[in-house]
């Protein structure tokens, strides 16, 4: 994958995290470092399973890296304490 394709699929796996766990940061850049980080994360967890990690842009990919996005934002939240709680 080239350079704008990580770009496009950081940015669309991370807005996708960030919905599901409603994660209220916000900025372009963050969501796109927390889709390419979910993206490396997702392909490191397929290729220990022995699948094909992220490589070209299509779905898997982007299904993929979605899920690394959405672990990595809840183990952020559960090390900054940011879980089920509210905010008063």
């Amino acid at each position: 994958m080239g350079l704008i394709s990580w770009v496009v699929v950081g940015l669309l796996a991370g807005l996708a995290a960030r919905w599901v766990v409603k994660d209220d940061r916000t900025g372009c850049i963050y969501t796109i470092v927390v889709g390419v980080l979910g993206a490396l994360i997702g392909g490191a967890l397929m290729a220990a399973v022995g699948k094909d990690g992220v490589g070209e842009f299509s779905i898997r990919t982007l299904l993929v890296a979605i899920v690394g996005a959405v672990l990595l934002l809840l183990v952020l939240q559960a090390i900054s304490g940011r879980g089920s709680r509210s905010r008063r």
